[in-house]
């Protein structure tokens, strides 16, 4: 599966985040063995459970897994993408049958629901916008912000879409070029900016200051307008008028924090909850 023909959604279930796979060439998910197996066994190591349950499996069915399951690049917690075990729907429920748990029915019932909620929004895309809509509300935001979310996505949808006429298909380039945004109004890639957060998974945009998220607006309308004027051809191209676009936003951004008298990189965040470094509190657990 080329990465340009799937999309990497996370869903959680009972607040256990399930990473799924969206092939939009088959129109299906695919979603990480491992992370059910971990809801299914409620194993602190489902990897290992995996591994043996498997075999255990081949041994004791004849069952042979690879005939319902594949392996994709799934992000993993450390940020890193690797190779993970993947079944789609109609395969993981052949895997939960052969798992005795309690956890069974409600796991079956949200796949369905998973499902569903895809077909619910290839027929009636305004679906997965309401859903997007409610999931904000349910976080705290405010309908204003709310509505200029949505707004933003809009705008990105357009974009992307610019770069794609341009020439620009994997995802890969479209993140490539987005940083060329990034790194030139604030100095930091996407990933940099998200650590200098304190975020992993979460969306760096839903963290933003209003500022912050107005000269990123400024940064990516700069960039499509200019793709649209001029038709920038191929990567190298379109990531010189990213640079542009990205430019005009730092000139933004001196101009407010002149007036300001203070910088407008904020390592303000939304979340109610705050990550710990495991390997340097082992080293502060150790030392006391």
């Amino acid at each position: 599966m080329k990465e340009e023909k799937m999309h990497i959604i996370n869903k959680l279930f009972n607040n256990e985040t399930i990473r799924t796979v969206w092939d939009k060439e088959k129109e299906k998910y695919y979603v990480s063995i491992v992370d059910i197996v971990g809801v299914l066994a409620e194993s602190k190591e489902p990897r290992k459970y995996w591994n043996w349950y498997k075999n255990k499996l081949k041994k004791d069915e004849d069952f042979e897994v690879s005939s319902i399951t594949r392996q994709l690049k799934l992000i993993a917690n450390d940020g890193k993408y690797r190779e993970t075990d993947v079944a789609d729907i109609e395969g993981m429920f052949r895997i939960i049958e052969s798992i005795p748990s309690k956890n069974a029915e409600p796991v079956k019932r949200w796949l369905a629901k998973l499902g569903k909620e895809r077909i619910d929004e290839i027929l009636d895309p305004t679906t997965s916008i309401q859903r997007s809509i409610d999931l904000y509300r349910a976080k705290g935001y405010d309908e204003e912000w709310i509505a200029r979310r949505i707004k933003a996505l809009q705008e990105r949808k357009k974009l992307t879409d610019v770069w794609k006429e341009n020439g620009i298909e994997s995802g890969t380039e479209y993140a490539m070029l987005t940083n060329e945004i990034y790194k030139e109004w604030s100095g930091m890639t996407a990933k940099e900016y998200k650590e200098y957060k304190g975020l992993r998974k979460e969306n760096l945009r839903d963290n933003m200051t209003d500022i912050e998220v107005l000269l990123t607006d400024i940064g990516e309308v700069t960039t499509r307008e200019l793709a649209k004027k001029h038709k920038p051809q191929g990567f190298n191209a379109n990531k010189r008028v990213a640079k542009i676009g990205g430019e005009v936003a730092k000139n933004t951004r001196k101009d407010i924090e002149e007036k300001l008298g203070e910088t407008v990189i904020s390592k303000e965040n939304s979340l109610n909850y705050k990550y710990i470094d495991d390997v340097k509190q082992l080293e502060e657990n150790q030392k006391d």
